[in-house]
């Protein structure tokens, strides 16, 4: 819901020309394209600095998004940085199987996580282009949104007093629990949304990867997957019951699970370690329909969240940041509309893309788990077909790196 504005006089109120609210790699993407086009803009951010710095969260990045990035400027810490990946491993039937997808579609993945992205992003947006970020804001609203005057009110973390900020646009890119994606109006919005009834238990640990790729492993008793994080931490992720309680999983439970579903012939033992985070996450997918409301335009998890059996999420917000970037820019320094006009259809139909990779490959991942015989068969048949078939191969490998042609 939108709030009427706590000023009636609003002529002695700064303005910018967008407000984005929401420092993850969606705004702050958005928000050092606009800098480098010299349009004002304001990032609003509920967390300090520190956090989002170090937040746990994904490393996965596809190279159309990381290549994105390097156009604009934004990726040079990355290249220099990041892990290059070319190839995966399912392990399923107590086997080994190496699919190398830069082989067959010649790009690869990049690992670079999260959180170092920000940094950079931060970074550059912040401390090199001195761009206007306001960390710590409370009870962030948004007014006007039916006018020609939009406006973002909030609450200073410095002074306690209420702040209030005139704009033209206001992209919400603050998450799938920010105040943006509320402001929609309740009859217009459609929300479509998929449990996948499944939990995975997240996990950090303080030891280096156990093998040179990803790892998924297949098991009767509950997918398992293995993803290098750094040289020094490894993201490992357990089926479990949806709302399970991490305290159910001790160190030598969780340990003991990973070797079962991730043990196959000739596999290297895993090296273990201390387990710095454990965290369980209930797999669901949703889409918000229009992700578009007059001067306001939502971004990344505010319009659509993919759980992170396909690794998308990351790279979802940065398409959004290019398609919604490019189309303020063109809007505020030409008058051009096209852009933010085609911004929802252009961002949904890779949104949509990818959500069907998600479902496939979450049959993919946990059929054989399931309990239903019929399940299990239909997925082991499947994933002998990625490798027997060319064919296959090649067609998962183009969903998995996105580079299917998708806008």
């Amino acid at each position: 819901m939108t709030h009427p504005s706590p000023h009636t006089d609003t002529t002695a109120v700064p303005r910018t020309a967008v407000v984005i609210v929401g420092a993850g790699p969606a705004g702050l993407t958005l928000g050092n394209i606009l800098r480098a086009a010299s349009v004002d803009c304001v990032v609003l951010e509920a967390e300090s600095r520190e956090f989002i710095e170090r937040r746990p969260r994904a490393g996965v990045l596809e190279e159309w998004a990381v290549r994105g990035l390097q156009r604009r400027g934004l990726a040079e810490n990355l290249l220099a940085r990041a892990e290059v990946h070319t190839e995966c491993e399912f392990r399923f039937e107590g086997r080994r199987h190496r699919l190398p997808y830069a082989e067959l579609t010649g790009q690869h993945h990049y690992v670079y996580p999260q959180p170092l992205l920000v940094t950079d992003l931060v970074r550059e947006y912040a401390d090199v282009h001195g761009g206007d970020i306001r960390f710590g804001v409370r009870d962030v609203r948004l007014h006007g949104l039916d006018t020609e005057h939009p406006s973002v009110s909030y609450d200073c973390p410095q002074t306690g007093q209420r702040r209030l900020v005139r704009c033209d646009f206001v992209a919400g890119c603050d998450g799938a629990r920010g105040v943006t994606r509320a402001a929609l109006p309740a009859e217009r919005v459609r929300v479509a949304r998929h449990d996948y009834g499944i939990g995975w238990l997240a996990l950090l640990a303080q030891a280096p990867p156990s093998s040179d790729c990803v790892v998924f492993g297949i098991h009767p008793r509950g997918f398992a997957g293995h993803m290098a994080r750094s040289p020094e931490v490894t993201r490992y992720y357990l089926q479990c019951p949806p709302g399970d309680d991490p305290g159910n999983w001790s160190d030598e439970r969780v340990w003991a699970e990973l070797r079962e579903r991730l043990g196959a012939a000739d596999a290297p033992p895993l090296t273990e370690g201390p387990l710095i985070e454990k965290r369980v996450l209930d797999m669901h997918n949703y889409v918000v329909e229009p992700q578009t409301a007059g001067p306001l335009f939502l971004a990344g998890d505010a319009a659509h969240l993919t759980a992170p059996i396909a690794a998308k999420g990351m790279n979802l917000a940065l398409h959004d940041a290019f398609l919604l970037g490019d189309a303020l820019v063109a809007r505020l320094g030409k008058g051009d509309t096209s852009g933010l006009g085609e911004y929802a259809a252009r961002s949904l139909r890779r949104v949509w893309d990818y959500q069907e990779f998600s479902q496939w490959l979450s049959e993919i991942y946990h059929g054989t788990a399931s309990g239903d015989p019929y399940r299990a068969g239909t997925t082991l048949a499947r994933l002998r077909r990625l490798f027997t078939s060319p064919t296959a191969a090649t067609a998962f490998a183009e969903q998995y790196l996105g580079t299917d042609g998708t806008s």
